[in-house]
């Protein structure tokens, strides 16, 4: 199944053909997806303990998968999905404009270019007085001993 939770999906068919909803629960096994706002159903929920009140509960029920369409987020389309390799990961992919549509990787990829986009702007490492002169007077001793010993 190549629909995933927190996907933004497009409903072709049925009674909320043409809305878009997130997508809250998948069911592989199923090929079924519980769609925000779609499939609307209403449960009767009897009062179990003495201080409790019976209720009508509405909720969303699972529909089929074939009948939603992952809707790209770069060009808003209802579209295919298709796969590719990017970067040495499979990833999917809007088959209409080629957008990367798995969130969780593009966040990454995101983060990854600021990483390094920082480490290129990153100060000069700050070196101690103490160290700096203490490297000085060892490039002192040598000049000096050399001289004394004739070496070069």
């Amino acid at each position: 199944m190549k629909i995933k939770v927190n996907d933004n999906v497009l409903v072709l068919t049925g009674k909320y053909k043409g809305k878009q909803g997130k997508v809250l629960a998948t069911q592989p096994g199923r090929n079924k997806v519980v769609v925000e706002g779609v499939a609307i159903v209403h449960k009767h929920e009897k009062a179990r303990k003495a201080n409790e009140t019976s209720k009508i509960v509405t909720e969303e029920s699972p529909i089929d998968a074939s009948n939603v369409a992952v809707v790209c987020a770069k060009c808003g389309k209802a579209t295919r999905v298709g796969h590719a390799m990017v970067d040495g990961k499979k990833v999917r992919v809007c088959k209409k404009c080629g957008a990367v549509l798995d969130t969780a990787y593009v966040k990454k990829a995101k983060a990854a270019k600021a990483v390094e986009e920082t480490k290129e702007e990153a100060p000069k490492k700050r070196t101690r007085k103490r160290s700096q002169k203490a490297a000085e007077n060892q490039t002192e001793t040598v000049e000096s001993t050399s001289a004394v010993t004739g070496e070069e």
